[in-house]
This record gives structure tokens, sequence and C-alpha cells, in this order.
């Protein structure tokens, strides 16, 4: 898959499949390949990666068929830029919360490479010279934008944030989200779920992609699929480490009859 093929079936009904890649070994990525999924997610928001390693991670999974999905550190449009010219295939902008935030992302994504005074007439409605416009749209046809909703005034603005154009998906960021809520990583509370509902149900009606990070258990994932997203990234490749590994060495340990050291126990990464 590559980006172009990514955007169009974040408007299908058949969801897609991600996870969240920490590790920039130069192993990982063929290990990662097998696995089934259709693309990557990098996150340069909480993830300490420089701009060399992410544009290496960037450049071999585009190469492996699986689209790298980049999450900057704040919704910049200029930070927006410099993934994609690191070779992202597309951008995931965090806590988002107003139509102008989304309209300058757009003009980072998908009006590129125009700048300046042309790019704010553009936005505004201003129509480019044919041979200019044809440009334009090739190049955002492989250039993903999507905004994480991780706030109740991003859901209240959500209407109008879904009817700006060249918006790919949503992705809700549960833990922010639940937060916002008041009822921090309460996955089963009902304010939660309905909220999370709301988000897909709006953007799948209006043909846009609706996603979720999410590392709990397979019942909660389905759940979400259930609810209406079509588009999960499940956990991370560190967490799953931690999570298969703790597992087995307890299998080992209770195999052999010895008594775990409470000392050696850790607390779960997400």
């Amino acid at each position: 898959m590559n980006a172009a093929a990514l955007a169009h079936a974040l408007r299908q009904d058949r969801p897609v499949f991600g996870t969240l890649i920490v590790s920039p070994s130069p192993r990982w990525p063929e290990v990662v390949r097998g696995c089934g999924l259709d693309f990557v997610f990098i996150d340069t928001e909480h993830i300490a990666l420089n701009r060399a390693e992410l544009s290496w991670m960037c450049q071999m999974y585009s190469a492996l068929g699986l689209p790298p999905l980049v999450r900057i550190p704040a919704p910049d449009p200029y930070a927006a830029t410099m993934v994609l010219d690191g070779g992202a295939a597309g951008v995931i902008a965090p806590y988002v919360e107003s139509v102008e935030q989304v309209q300058a992302l757009r003009g980072a994504v998908k009006l590129r490479p125009i700048k300046g005074q042309r790019l704010q007439q553009m936005l505004e409605g201003a129509t480019p010279e044919p041979e200019l416009s044809a440009y334009i749209q090739q190049g955002a046809a492989n250039r993903l934008l999507i905004i994480n909703i991780e706030s109740v005034p991003a859901i209240d603005a959500l209407d109008d944030i879904l009817a700006v154009p060249g918006l790919d998906a949503v992705l809700i960021g549960p833990h922010d989200l639940s937060c916002n809520l008041g009822i921090p990583e309460q996955w089963d509370h009902p304010r939660f779920l309905a909220a999370c509902e709301t988000i897909f149900r709006k953007a799948r009606a209006a043909n846009i992609g609706a996603g979720i990070h999410f590392w709990g258990d397979v019942s909660q994932q389905v759940r979400f699929l259930k609810l209406g997203a079509n588009m999960l990234i499940h956990s991370a490749d560190i967490s799953l480490f931690q999570k298969h590994l703790r597992l087995e060495l307890e299998a080992i340990r209770s195999a052999a009859d010895i008594t775990p050291d409470a000392s050696a126990a850790s607390t779960t990464l997400i």
C-alpha cells in the first residue's frame, strides 16, 4: 500500500490497521512488514527521534509498502512540512480544536509548495492557474492529513472541522480525551464511549476516516470498530515487547516453580 491507496482505504468500510513504531533499529522494518499491517505510526510528539532517524524510518517503511504516518509535536504547519520533506506519507497533528488550525495544516500538507500570501489567498478560496492546480492536486493525493481529536472543544467544533477540504481522517487520542472529559483512563465509562462513537459516526458520515490509537485487550479494540472506527492503531512495539516478555517469563518461572522477585516488577509503558 502507498499513501494514495491508504487515503482511499480510509474512505471505505474495511478497517485499516497500524501500530506505533518506537524503535529506529535497522532490523525492525523487515520484522514489522510480516505482521499484517496496512501502515505504521511514528510519533515525534512523545518519542525522542531526531530528524535523520525519522527520515530513515519513513523512507524504509515506504519502500516496504507501509506508509508512515508521523505525528508532529504540535499542530504546526512548519513541523508538518519538515516531516513530509523527510519522507512521511502523512501528517498526524495533535490536539486540534479549531478550523483555523486545520486550515493552516491543510496549506502545509495539501497545498504545498505554495507559501506566503499566495497560500493565504488559496486558503481563502482563490483559484490557481490550471497547470498549478493540477500539480498541487497530484501531490496532495500522495500526502495524508490526519488530526487528533482529543478534547471537548474539538468535539464541539467537529462538524466545521470535518468540512475543511482535504482532511483524510480524524484520530482519537484516548488518554488526552478521557482526561479532558474528567474521567482519566476510564475506557469503559459511558461518556468516554459516547464521545468516541460521536467522533467515529460524524467522521464516517463525512466520508472521512475515523481512528483511534489503543493498547487494551482485543475485546476493547473490537468495541471501537463496532462503534464505527475504520482505522485502528494497535499498541506499540515497546509495549508489545514488554507485555509478551513478561508473560513468557512468568510462564517459565511458573513451570520451573520459581517464585518471582517482587523487585523485578515494572510498570506498564504506554
